[in-house]
C-alpha cells in the first residue's frame, strides 16, 4: 500500500485528482516549502480527517516510515483534537446567539499546548484539519499562530493544498466503492 497504489486508484475522470496528488505529496520535496515531518503528518492528519478507510490505508504506511514516533503521534493527535473543536467552535461561530462565544468551552485539549512535537507543525496540521472540517474560526486562529511564528502563507497554502487534495481522493474512492457495492 502505498502513493502510488492510491494514485492507480484514482478513476480516470477524476485525472485531475491522481495528478494533484502527484504534484503536493509525491513532488512535494522539490518546492521545499514544507519540511519532510510538516508534509507527512500533515498527509496523516488529513487522511485520518478525510475518514475514508482506503485513503488512510493507503497513506498511513509512507506516513508513518516518515515520521518520528512523536511526529506520527502527534499527527494523530491533531486529527483528534480537531474532530472535537472543529465541530465545537464552528458551532458557536455560527449560532445566531452571541452569547454562545463568552461562555466557557469546558473541554479539554492539552495537547495543544504540549503536543510533542515543533508547536508550528502540530497548528500546521490542526490548520489542515480544519480545512477539510470547515471550521473558520479555527482556520483563523491556526493561521493566525503560523503566521505570527513567521510560517510563510505558501507554506500555510501548502497545508491547505493537501487538505484539499486528500479529501477530494477519500470523497472520489469512498464514492465509487459505494457504486460498485449496488
Amino acid at each position: 500500500m502505498s502513493l502510488d497504489s492510491l494514485k492507480s486508484a484514482i478513476p480516470d475522470f477524476a485525472k485531475d485528482l491522481k495528478l494533484n496528488l502527484g504534484s503536493v505529496i509525491g513532488n512535494a520535496d522539490s518546492n521545499g516549502t514544507l519540511s519532510q515531518q510538516q508534509l507527512w503528518g500533515t498527509v496523516l492528519s488529513c487522511a485520518i480527517a478525510a475518514r475514508s478507510p482506503r485513503v488512510l490505508r493507503e497513506l498511513e504506511p509512507e506516513a508513518k516510515a516518515n515520521l518520528s514516533p512523536e511526529a506520527y503521534t502527534a499527527a494523530k493527535s491533531a486529527a483528534a483534537v480537531m474532530a472535537m473543536n472543529n465541530v465545537f467552535y464552528r458551532t458557536r461561530h455560527l449560532l445566531s446567539d452571541p452569547e454562545y462565544g463568552t461562555l466557557r468551552a469546558g473541554l479539554r485539549m492539552n495537547v495543544i499546548g504540549n503536543p510533542g512535537v515543533e508547536k508550528v507543525d502540530f497548528e500546521l496540521w490542526s490548520l489542515a484539519v480544519s480545512a477539510i472540517n470547515g471550521c473558520g474560526q479555527c482556520l483563523d486562529s491556526h493561521e493566525q499562530v503560523l503566521r505570527k511564528a513567521g510560517v510563510g502563507r505558501e507554506a500555510v497554502q501548502e497545508a491547505f493544498k493537501i487538505a484539499s487534495v486528500v479529501q477530494a481522493v477519500a470523497v472520489t474512492l469512498d464514492a465509487e466503492a459505494a457504486l460498485a457495492a449496488e
